[in-house]
C-alpha cells in the first residue's frame, strides 16, 4: 500500500509540472481513478472571477453526466457543501450524488449504478479551490486510509492551481498597470501637447490676419492636429475601456472558456502553445471572433465538447482554433442570414486573417483564424 501511495505521489507530481492547467488537472485525475481502482472522478474549480463552479477535468464520466447539462456550475449536494463550510482543510466526505440521483432510473442504465462519491476540497492552506469527486465502483467503499491519501492529495492538487492562478493573476495586473501608464502618459504629454499646437493655430488665424495660400496651410495643419487629437482621445478611451478587462488574450480566452463551461456544461478547454505577441486591437478581434464561436456552439450545435486553441506556427504566424464535437452544418450551404458567420469573417479581416470553417453534418465544426508571420 505505501509503495502505491508513494508512487501515486510522484505519478501526480509529474502530471501537475505542466504549466496548461486543464491537461495537468485530466492528467492527475487519470493517475488518481487508475491507482485507487475508481469507476470515474471529475475536478470541480471554482472560477476567481465569476465565483461559479466550472467542470475542470473529468474522467471515466458514466453516460447519463456526459450530457452537458447535467454538469454545469448549477448547485448541487457536494457544491452545497462546499459553500456551507462542511468541507473544512482535512475533511473528506463520503456522499450521494445529487445529479447521478437524477438518472438512475432512466432507462438504459446511464449512470451505471453509481450513486455516490467521495469529495476530496481542493485546497491551499484556508483557501478552498474546488472539489474533486471519485466514484468507486459498485458495492465498494473507500476506506480510512485511502480517505487519508485522497485529503494529501488535495492539498498536492490545490497547490498547483492555485500556482496558476498566481501566475495568471501576475500577469494579468502587469498588463493592466501598463496599460493604464500608456493611458496616463498619453492624455499628460500627447494629448496637452496637441491642444497647445491647435490653439496656437487658432490665434495664427484669428491674430495675424492671414489670407490666401499661408492661412490654407495653417488652416490644415489645424485639421491635422484636431483630428490627431480625436485619435489621441480614442485611444486612451481604448486603454481604459479594455474589452479584455487588462488581461492578456491568452488569459481572457481561458475565462471565456470557464465562464462557458460553467454556464453550459459543455466541456470547454483552452490550451495555448508559443504564440507570439500581436496588438492589442487583433487582440480584441479575436477574443470576438472566440466568443460567437463558442456562442455558436452553444445555440446551434448541441456540442458536449469544445477545444480552444491558440497556437504559434512558426515565423511569427500563429492560428486561433476552435473546435466542437457537435451537429456540424454543410458551410457552402449556410443561410444568408447567419450573421455571426459573417461577423467573425469580418473581424478576421480587420486583424488581418484568414477564416476558415470546416464541418459537415454530423460531424462536428472547426473554425480557425490564420495570421502569417510579421502581421501585429
Amino acid at each position: 500500500m505505501q509503495e502505491r501511495d508513494v508512487a501515486l505521489f510522484g505519478a501526480i507530481a509529474g502530471a501537475l509540472t505542466t504549466t496548461d492547467l486543464e491537461r495537468a488537472l485530466e492528467a492527475a485525475l487519470r493517475e488518481i481513478v487508475h491507482a485507487l481502482d475508481l469507476a470515474a472522478g471529475w475536478i470541480w474549480n471554482l472560477d476567481p472571477q465569476t465565483e461559479r463552479f466550472y467542470l475542470a477535468a473529468a474522467h471515466e464520466l458514466p453516460p447519463y453526466l456526459r450530457e452537458p447539462v447535467k454538469m454545469t456550475g448549477d448547485p448541487c449536494w457536494c457544491m452545497e457543501s462546499f459553500v456551507d463550510g462542511d468541507f473544512d482543510s482535512k475533511n473528506v466526505d463520503t456522499i450521494s450524488c445529487s445529479r447521478l440521483r437524477t438518472g438512475r432510473d432512466e432507462p438504459g442504465a446511464p449512470t451505471l449504478g453509481l450513486q455516490s462519491h467521495a469529495s476530496v476540497l481542493l485546497r491551499f492552506g484556508d483557501r478552498r479551490l474546488g472539489i474533486m469527486n471519485l466514484c468507486p465502483p459498485v458495492g465498494r467503499r473507500l476506506s480510512t486510509t485511502d480517505l487519508q491519501l485522497l485529503s494529501a492529495i488535495g492539498a498536492q492538487i490545490g497547490l498547483a492551481i492555485e500556482r496558476g492562478r498566481l501566475a495568471e493573476a501576475g500577469a494579468n495586473a502587469a498588463r493592466s498597470d501598463e496599460r493604464a501608464r500608456l493611458a496616463r502618459e498619453i492624455h499628460d504629454t500627447l494629448a496637452q501637447d496637441l491642444t497647445a499646437i491647435a490653439l496656437q493655430l487658432e490665434s495664427a488665424l484669428r491674430d495675424a490676419a492671414l489670407e490666401g495660400p499661408p492661412a490654407d496651410r495653417v488652416r490644415t495643419a489645424l485639421d491635422c492636429a484636431r483630428g490627431s487629437m480625436t485619435r489621441v482621445r480614442a485611444s486612451v478611451l481604448s486603454l481604459r475601456a479594455d474589452p479584455l478587462e487588462g488581461r492578456s488574450l491568452a488569459a481572457a480566452l481561458a475565462a471565456l472558456a470557464r465562464k462557458t463551461s460553467s454556464e453550459t456544461g459543455m466541456r470547454v478547454a483552452f490550451h495555448e502553445h508559443g504564440a507570439p505577441a500581436v496588438a492589442y486591437e487583433t487582440e480584441v478581434e479575436l477574443y470576438r471572433i472566440a466568443a460567437e464561436a463558442l456562442a455558436n456552439a452553444r445555440v446551434h450545435a448541441g456540442a458536449s465538447r469544445i477545444d480552444l486553441e491558440l497556437i504559434g506556427t512558426g515565423g511569427g504566424a500563429f492560428a486561433l482554433r476552435v473546435r466542437d464535437d457537435g451537429s456540424g452544418f454543410d458551410p457552402a450551404a449556410r443561410d444568408a442570414d447567419r450573421y455571426g458567420l459573417l461577423g467573425m469573417e469580418e473581424r478576421a479581416r480587420l486583424a488581418g486573417a484568414v477564416l476558415r470553417i470546416d464541418s459537415t453534418p454530423g460531424g462536428g465544426t472547426s473554425i480557425e483564424v490564420a495570421m502569417a508571420g510579421g502581421v501585429r
